[in-house]
């Protein structure tokens, strides 16, 4: 698939002009994916539809949340222009979750900032209780190791249930129970 053509369904995603009926069930993932891999970009939309949050999910526990929105079209986009290259079509939503992982590492290794260090520390600016508990929330799972970060933040915020975490990251329903298990343990821990 050209560049442009990249670019136009990245531009079609992010003003909300890919739609489709329903979403996919695990047996369509693997035409979805074939027809995506021969360049149909109605089949590269609907399998949009069925992994965002879990690309979402994804990188909301790795970078800064005002980025995230922005980081998911660029994982799609880049998914799209490398389709072809992905040896096993059943291996869609794990190949995508590594996708989401990389780029979530590139935008890390990009951003480094200078900062400059400051007599004064400048006030927290105050929002609504509730979201500053979410804030707080967010905060303690992203401080948790990468394996319960994902998944709680899958289950959690994106509302995936176990059984649909396994399918779209390409892990066993035992990893997601046994991870999805041992983190929320930590982080009621955290949170007390």
């Amino acid at each position: 698939m050209r560049l442009g053509n990249a670019l136009e369904f990245g531009l079609r995603m992010r003003t909300g002009m890919v739609t489709a009926g329903r979403v996919p069930d695990e047996g369509d993932v693997v035409s979805l994916v074939a027809a995506a891999r021969e360049g149909d970009r109605g089949a590269f939309g609907r399998l949009y539809l069925r992994y965002a949050r879990m690309v979402h999910g994804i990188l909301l526990g790795r970078v800064p949340v005002g980025e995230v929105e922005d980081l998911v079209q660029d994982v799609f986009v880049a998914a799209m222009r490398q389709v072809h290259t992905l040896r096993d079509v059943k291996c869609f939503g794990g190949w995508l979750a590594t996708v989401a992982r990389n780029r979530a590492n590139d935008y890390h290794r990009r951003s480094v900032e200078l900062v400059e260090f400051a007599e004064e520390v400048p006030e927290k600016r105050r929002s609504s209780g509730a979201e500053d508990d979410g804030a707080a929330i967010l905060e303690v799972i992203r401080g948790l190791p990468e394996a319960y970060r994902e998944t709680l933040i899958l289950r959690l915020v994106e509302g995936m249930t176990g059984p649909e975490i396994a399918e779209r990251t390409g892990l066993t329903a035992g990893s997601v129970r046994v991870n999805l298990h041992r983190g929320m343990q930590m982080l009621r821990e955290k949170l007390g």
